[in-house]
This record gives C-alpha cells, structure tokens and sequence, in this order.
C-alpha cells in the first residue's frame, strides 16, 4: 500500500492542544490522524456520536423540577450562602 500526503487546516491551537494529548498517549499527529480514518472506515462512519446540545431524559426532567419548585411559593428560597448553610445544618 502506498502513502500520500493529507494537507489539513485547523486552528493552531487546537493542533497544539491534540498534540499534547497525543504525545501523553505516546502517538504523533500522523498516527493519530490515521487511527481516526482507519476507525471511520471500519466503523463506516464517523467513530464517535454527533450530537446536538439538547439535555437528555434525566437533565430536561432536573430542569422541569427546578422550575416547578421556583415557582412553588411554599418552598423556602434563600438570598446569601449563609442563610442557606444555617437552613442545612451546616
């Protein structure tokens, strides 16, 4: 098999951030880069999930709760951290 040359861009930084978690990893940019298309091919797509940022399940049901209790007129709020650790106990 031959090799050929893959001219990419990207932000220096991103590079130079992958770089350093490449190197803890023991690998190059070179190897890494070809992990990642040898994955994309044998997994015939792109090897991790893309999402959008939309809170799962268990998140959107936290947020539902949190608003009910905002709400709530009878759940007791507190204005300063100290108010709150007397109210705990703590």
């Amino acid at each position: 098999m031959g090799t050929t040359n893959l001219n990419i861009r990207t932000d220096k930084e991103i590079k130079e951030q992958a770089e350093v978690i490449f190197s803890e990893l023991g690998l190059n940019m070179t190897t890494a880069i070809n992990m990642f298309l040898r994955t994309a091919i044998r997994e015939n797509g792109i090897p991790f999930s893309l999402k959008l940022d939309i809170p799962n399940a268990l998140t959107r049901s936290a947020i539902d709760e949190g608003r009910r209790i905002a709400k709530d007129k009878r759940v007791e709020g507190f204005s300063n951290i100290e108010d709150l650790k007397k109210a705990l106990e703590v």
